[in-house]
C-alpha cells in the first residue's frame, strides 16, 4: 500500500531558456501528475489524450485553448479536460503547470 508523500512545487519547478522541463510526480496504471515548466515563448501544438485531465497553473501566464476556446492561463487557473478533447497551449512568459491525467 502506498503511504503517500508530499513535495514542494515551487522547489522543483525549473525553468529552461527555451522548451519544456517536465518531472512526473506520481504515476501508475490509472494516473500520472507530472509538473511541467515551460520557457516564455513555447507553443504546445494541438494535440488530445485518451485520458481524462486536468491542468492547474502555478506560477506564469499564457493561453490554453480547449476545443474551439481561448481560457486565460495565470496563477490559480483550473483546466478540466474530458478525455479525447483537442488542446493546446502557449506559455507568453515563463509558465508552470501541474498536469493530472486520469483513466
Amino acid at each position: 500500500m502506498d503511504k503517500g508523500f508530499s513535495k514542494d512545487l515551487s522547489e522543483l519547478m525549473q525553468f529552461p531558456s527555451e522548451g519544456i522541463f517536465s518531472t512526473v510526480l506520481a504515476k501508475d496504471e490509472g494516473y500520472n501528475y507530472t509538473l511541467m515548466c515551460l520557457a516564455a515563448g513555447t507553443n504546445i501544438d494541438e494535440h488530445t489524450s485518451t485520458k481524462t485531465g486536468v491542468v492547474q497553473v502555478l506560477k506564469g501566464k499564457g493561453i490554453f485553448r480547449l476545443f474551439d476556446k481561448d481560457i486565460e492561463m495565470k496563477e490559480g487557473t483550473f483546466i478540466f479536460m474530458p478525455a479525447n478533447a483537442p488542446h493546446s497551449l502557449h506559455a507568453d512568459e515563463d509558465l508552470a503547470i501541474l498536469l493530472c491525467l486520469t483513466k
